[in-house]
C-alpha cells in the first residue's frame, strides 16, 4: 500500500450502544497523499477532530479499516505497543503549550526522545537541534517554559513534537490565539519544516486564507461525512458549495466578489477563483487595462 494513511469505510460512534450514541464519522474513505499538505475543513462538530484522533490511534474505528504505515486498525485489532506509531505521527493540538510540564525548556523537549529510547546525551543533541529549528534563542533553554511568552511556549511544545522526528505532522488549529504576526511566523515555520523534512502535513483549520496559501489538497467534512475532496484550487472554485457548508472563501476571493458587486459585472475571465494576493493584483491590473482600452468583459 503506497499511502501511509488510508481510511476504508471508517465510522466512529461515541457511547455506542447507549441512548447517548453519537455518530462522529460516517463511512469515511480517503487516502492522505504522502509528503504533501492536506487541509481538513468543516464547521464545528463536522467530524474533523475525531478524524485526526484516528491518525495516531487515540481513537479506533467503530466500523471499517484504517491503515497507518501498512498496519491495519479496526474495532477488534490488537496491538502490543503503539509507541512506533506515536513516533511516526506527531500531533500539535490547539494550544500545545498546555502539554508542557518539565522544569526547563531543554528537558521538556528531551522527554520524548528519551521516552523512545535515546540516551540523555542523544536526546539533548536532538532537543538542541529542534529548539534551533523552531527559532528559540539559547538563553531560554535552561529557563522554565512557564516563564516564556505564549508564542515561545508554543514553539517549545512544537519542538517537543518535532524531536520525535515524525514522518506525519498533524496540526490542529496550531495558531489559535496568536496575533497576526505570530500567526504568520508560525505558519511559515511549519511550511519550511515540511519542505526541509519532506513531511506529510495534515492541517485542521478554520482559516481559509491559510488553506488557500499553504495546502496542496483539501478534505471537506460535514455532518461526520467527507462531502468533497480535491486540489485546493478545485475546492475554492466552488464558492456556492462552500457557502452551503457554512464555510468562507479566502479574503482574496471575497474581495474580488465585492468589487464585482460594486461594478455590477464579473471581472474574472476564467473559472479560477483568485486565492493569492498576487492573483488578485494580476486580475485588477488586467481590469484596469481593459477599462483604459475601452474593452468590456461580460
Amino acid at each position: 500500500m503506497d499511502q501511509s494513511i488510508v481510511f476504508e469505510s471508517v465510522s466512529h460512534v461515541y457511547n455506542q450502544g447507549t441512548p447517548f450514541a453519537t455518530h462522529a464519522l460516517k463511512d469515511i474513505s480517503v487516502k492522505i497523499p504522502d509528503k504533501q499538505i492536506t487541509a481538513v475543513i468543516g464547521h464545528t462538530g463536522s467530524g474533523k477532530s475525531t478524524f485526526i484522533q484516528h491518525l495516531n490511534a487515540l481513537v479506533r474505528p467503530t466500523q471499517g479499516s484504517l491503515y497507518l504505515f501498512g498496519e491495519k486498525f479496526t474495532a477488534d485489532s490488537k496491538h502490543e505497543s503503539l509507541k512506533w506509531l506515536r513516533k511516526k505521527v506527531g500531533v500539535v493540538f490547539q494550544f500545545p503549550e498546555s502539554q508542557l510540564f518539565e522544569e526547563t525548556v531543554l528537558k521538556d523537549v528531551m522527554f520524548g526522545p528519551m521516552n523512545f529510547g535515546l540516551t540523555e546525551e542523544e536526546a539533548e543533541a536532538v532537543a538542541l537541534e529542534k529548539l534551533k529549528l523552531v527559532g528559540l534563542p539559547e538563553e531560554v533553554y535552561q529557563r522554565s517554559p512557564f516563564e516564556l511568552s505564549g508564542g515561545q511556549m508554543r514553539r517549545v511544545a512544537i519542538a517537543g513534537v518535532l524531536a520525535q522526528n515524525p514522518e506525519v505532522l498533524v496540526l490542529d488549529e496550531p495558531t489559535a490565539g496568536l496575533d497576526p504576526y505570530g500567526h504568520h511566523q508560525m505558519m511559515d515555520m511549519f511550511m519550511r519544516l515540511q519542505e526541509q523534512e519532506q513531511l506529510t502535513v495534515i492541517m485542521v483549520s478554520h482559516q481559509m486564507d491559510d488553506v488557500a496559501t499553504y495546502a496542496d489538497n483539501v478534505i471537506v467534512f460535514d455532518g461526520g461525512e467527507i462531502v468533497k475532496t480535491g486540489a485546493t484550487r478545485e475546492i475554492f472554485n466552488a464558492p456556492e458549495f462552500l457557502k452551503s457548508k457554512q464555510l468562507d472563501l479566502p479574503h482574496t476571493a471575497s474581495f474580488v466578489q465585492k468589487i464585482e458587486e460594486a461594478l455590477g459585472r464579473d471581472i474574472m475571465q476564467s473559472e479560477d477563483v483568485p486565492i493569492t494576493v498576487e492573483e488578485v493584483a494580476e486580475l485588477l491590473i488586467a481590469e484596469k487595462v481593459r477599462l483604459e482600452t475601452g474593452e468590456t468583459h461580460v
